[in-house]
């Protein structure tokens, strides 16, 4: 059966308006597609009418509101327009919990209503990330449950986001998507779909559970990649050899089909996906009775770092002669990553809760983090501004470098803080010649193995 009208203009329903969705659904709607959004959280589509975007994504905020005013684009509670689109994406969030467990809370609600609305003929496509085995066994079952049959009466395919947050807009413009069909019909549909609406490559995988592990196996990738880079980092330490150039280096060498690819050593792995996603895949390993190895040890080693950075910031206080009950310090970048302001598992709270159980008296700052999120997440209220959070500080502790913070100027910096004052980067991955700058206005500087 046919899962995709040949019509000249597509419509698609996006059940879940988070950072994911609400992405899928702009770029959809610049296309030319008349998209319906549809979440059961009131505040984010009351928001959204408003004209105002709660992530931080460069250009979201624009691309919905100038889809909403001109019509492409409607967001509701209500699933009832579901059953006049052609196709239905499927981007709720579907959190883990210990050791890869899904959370089935939200997959599971929009799947039972689903279920009520969807139509004989319609393309279901589940862009959630998934364990293994979770679409076939969980989703198609739900959606079963109102009547229609898969592979019959609707189609279904898994396409999983595989997007950075700060540049989904475009990843989502330029990156190939996975498809893996239930069936042959569905996944020729899908990847039709995907290339009329979006004009990138499509990659078409055997099953279900082949898209859903291309997404998994990324993140396992990065995951391990970072812990690599992350204990090459402490190794280089104990030479006083700067591991971006040991990186740039070893990266230089032909491998496979590219080159060796170290990644960036930092304080720590956060996010929504790369703390889970490994997880996922052991969760399911483990419960077929293999044990895979590489993954506790990627997220021992990626956990570790807050600890360790916060030692680091410790010993530079005592190099300073300054001891933690003395000092302040100013953490700069609450967010997982740079250019982000998403708090999710961030690995600057565990540095930030370290640092206060030793005493220092520590100031929170980052400009593109909500403060209310911000005092929710770290227990105190973040400073109004960069002034208030470094006046005083014995060290700067840049654990976030976003575009606000590159245009610093560090002789004005130099005279809010404290006359000896250590810049530990976290993840700022300055130059040489912002380290001899620091240097020359009178910071100590310290890097993770720089």
């Amino acid at each position: 059966m046919r899962f995709l009208p040949d019509a000249e203009e597509l419509t698609a329903a996006v059940v879940g308006l988070g950072y994911v969705g609400s992405c899928v659904a702009a770029v959809l709607a610049e296309s030319g597609m008349n998209v319906i959004g549809v979440d059961t959280d009131h505040t984010l589509i009351d928001e959204l009418e408003a004209g105002h975007c709660r992530f931080s994504e460069a250009g979201l905020p624009e691309l919905i509101a100038g889809n909403l005013a001109a019509g492409r684009l409607r967001v509701t509670t209500d699933y009832e327009g579901v059953s006049g689109a052609d196709v239905v994406v499927v981007a709720v969030g579907t959190p883990a919990g210990d050791r890869g467990v899904l959370v089935e809370t939200q997959i599971r609600a929009a799947c039972d209503e689903l279920s009520k609305h969807i139509r004989a003929g319609q393309l279901v496509i589940v862009k959630s990330t998934m364990p293994p085995g979770r679409t076939r066994d969980l989703v198609i079952p739900l959606l079963e449950g109102g009547g229609l049959v898969c592979g019959r009466d609707f189609g279904l395919a898994t396409c999983p986001e595989r997007l950075s947050e700060g540049v989904a807009l475009s990843e989502l413009r330029t990156f190939p998507i996975v498809v893996g069909g239930w069936c042959e019909d569905s996944g020729t549909a899908a990847a039709a779909f995907w290339r009329r609406a979006v004009g990138v490559e499509v990659i078409v995988v055997g099953s279900l559970e082949a898209a859903e592990m291309v997404k998994l196996a990324d993140n396992w990738w990065i995951d391990h990649n970072i812990a690599l880079a992350n204990e090459l980092a402490k190794v280089c330490a104990l030479f006083e050899v700067d591991v971006l150039n040991v990186i740039a280096a070893a990266n230089t060498i032909a491998k496979g089909s590219g080159n060796v690819n170290i990644l960036l050593p930092s304080v720590g792995v956060g996010g929504s996906c790369l703390t889970k996603d490994p997880w996922m895949v052991w969760r399911t390993a483990h419960e077929r009775n293999v044990d895979l190895h590489t993954i506790p040890a990627a997220r021992e080693v990626n956990d570790s770092m807050p600890h360790y950075t916060a030692g680091l910031i410790v010993d530079e206080l005592a190099k300073l002669g300054k001891k933690p009950g003395e000092a302040k310090v100013a953490v700069l970048g609450l967010a997982f990553k740079n250019n982000t302001g998403d708090l999710r598992a961030t690995p600057t709270l565990p540095v930030v809760t370290a640092l206060r159980e030793a005493g220092a008296e520590v100031a929170v700052f980052d400009p593109l983090v909500n403060a209310d999120e911000a005092e929710k997440t770290f227990g105190m209220r973040m400073a109004a501004s960069l002034d208030e959070a470094v006046s005083g500080a014995d060290c700067l502790a840049v654990l976030a470098l976003h575009r606000e913070f590159e245009a610093v100027d560090l002789a004005a910096l130099k005279e809010r803080v404290a006359p000896s004052c250590a810049v530990v980067d976290g993840r700022a991955y300055y130059p040489r010649k912002t380290i001899d700058r620091l240097r020359e206005l009178g910071f100590a500087y310290r890097g993770i193995g720089r």
